[in-house]
């Protein structure tokens, strides 16, 4: 399992890199089993909406991921502090996040196909992939 994350969203997410805080949450949040489903309209096929409430060193963090069914890799999405207006309501009754996963599915998708992403592996404690 690999978390993938489009240049353009590392860029609105975190700047221009990843801080190593960050990666060890994304790290720790990659667990399908952790997440909750989502229900969005306007995925791409063979795609689920999974969000993850995580803690970091800067506080509670919201994080939503694209999950590939058949690759059972991750693509983030977004990485947002719980008082953010698309943090606080993590839902498609958000209008707010609404409009950002319409734009953060565009970007993701134009940087898939120019290859522009950052690939995080992620392993379970005996060094296997987790899923």
């Amino acid at each position: 399992m690999a978390i993938i994350i489009s240049h353009q969203i590392r860029d609105m997410e975190f700047g221009s890199a990843i801080p190593e805080e960050a990666k060890e949450v994304l790290q720790r949040t990659a667990r399908v089993a952790l997440a909750t489903p989502i229900a969005s309209r306007g995925l791409p096929p063979g795609t689920r909406l999974l969000k993850v409430y995580a803690t970091s060193a800067r506080g509670p963090r919201r994080v939503v991921y694209l999950l590939a069914v058949e690759a059972a890799d991750l693509f983030l999405l977004f990485y947002r502090d719980k008082s953010d207006a698309v943090g606080a309501n993590v839902s498609p009754k958000n209008p707010a996040f609404s409009l950002q996963l319409k734009k953060h599915l565009a970007l993701l998708s134009e940087d898939l196909k120019t290859n522009r992403v950052d690939v995080i592996d992620v392993k379970d404690r005996q060094g296997s992939p987790t899923v």
